[in-house]
């Protein structure tokens, strides 16, 4: 088969594209460039610059290249932008799609794997967020999300298209230096970010309903979400009209307290964090139940925080040089 990654000039992307290649699969790289980086997409990988909502250019695209299978990434992720700009969400994540699954519906291709979000879930109140949790999505960016699964499942069941639904939590880490997140967003760059520039890093709340009072979060390294793309894919092939929606997590929760300290130890600093107030919208413990995805995949996140945190530093400190702890 041969798979079109949207966005696989992104940070996840790459990391996709990689381990498709590396797994004997076929790739073609589609993404407008907008954040993701043209030199990530490795050599000999088609690179085909373009929008999800360019329908005439996704067309040639899956023509030219004869693309039998689709792996979705492409979209706007800032829970705070969607916030500020949900009709520009709308329109790229949820629009992008429609007219992405038009092309792809009309040009026959029988596999489609969408990248979906832990976000979905809102703030549940449970010990393990499980496929079965109800979703409540917070924010724009979350909602998309959601309205992305519908949208996915409705064209699966109308056509025959069969697809998955991979529901993220924290991604971190890195496969090399060079694929490192680029982008200041989620807490371990964050707090790489605080780190480099001799300041505190910062817990937004310290009163939560947790043993040290701070946010709980399952972390899964980019690896072994990329890994669970070709599991994905491959189900897909193997099983015509498949229909599945998957966590993709570690089964394991950490505090934000415990990924500074550790982030302190194993970076060479020592940079006690400060608190501020809680920011609106943050659940306590968000920690995903992965055992479906074991079942269905025979896939399980083999990398631990440390990982993370190690390879992470490696790729922060290859953009940022004065960070680095003689």
């Amino acid at each position: 088969m041969t798979w079109l990654i949207t966005g696989g000039a992104g940070y996840i992307g790459a990391h996709v594209v990689r381990a498709m290649t590396e797994a004997g699969e076929r790739t073609v790289v589609y993404d407008d460039l907008s954040t993701g980086i043209a030199e990530r997409v490795p050599d000999g990988v088609p690179l085909v610059v373009g929008s999800t909502l360019d329908g005439e250019h996704i067309a040639r695209a899956l023509t030219d290249h004869g693309i039998t299978g689709v792996v979705h990434l492409a979209a706007k992720k800032q829970v705070g932008e969607s916030v500020d700009r949900p009709l520009h969400y709308y329109r790229e994540n949820v629009e992008g799609l429609r007219v992405l699954l038009q092309e792809v519906t009309a040009a026959g291709v029988p596999s489609f794997v969408f990248s979906s979000s832990a976000a979905v879930y809102g703030m549940p109140d449970v010990e393990s967020v499980t496929e079965q949790t109800p979703c409540a999505p917070m924010s724009p960016y979350g909602e998309t999300k959601l309205a992305g699964e519908w949208l996915v499942r409705a064209t699966g069941r109308a056509t025959g298209l069969a697809t998955a639904s991979l529901r993220y939590f924290n991604v971190a880490g890195s496969a090399t230096p060079e694929l490192a997140d680029t982008g200041v967003f989620n807490l371990v760059p964050m707090v790489f970010e605080k780190l480099t520039a001799n300041e505190p890093p910062r817990i937004f709340g310290d009163d939560y309903p947790t043993p040290d009072g701070t946010c709980i979060r399952d972390y899964i390294h980019v690896v072994d979400l990329a890994e669970a793309h070709v599991a994905a894919a491959r189900a897909l092939r193997s099983t015509p009209g498949r229909d599945l929606t998957l966590n993709i997590g570690r089964g394991e929760g950490v505090s934000v307290r415990e990924m500074i300290d550790l982030i302190n130890a194993l970076t060479g600093y020592d940079r006690p964090p400060v608190t501020t107030p809680r920011r609106p919208g943050d659940p306590a413990r968000v920690v995903a139940s992965a055992d479906r995805a074991t079942t269905e995949l025979d896939w399980k996140a083999k990398h631990n925080i440390q990982d993370m945190i190690t390879s992470a530093w490696e790729g922060w400190v290859r953009q940022h040089p004065e960070a680095a702890r003689n």
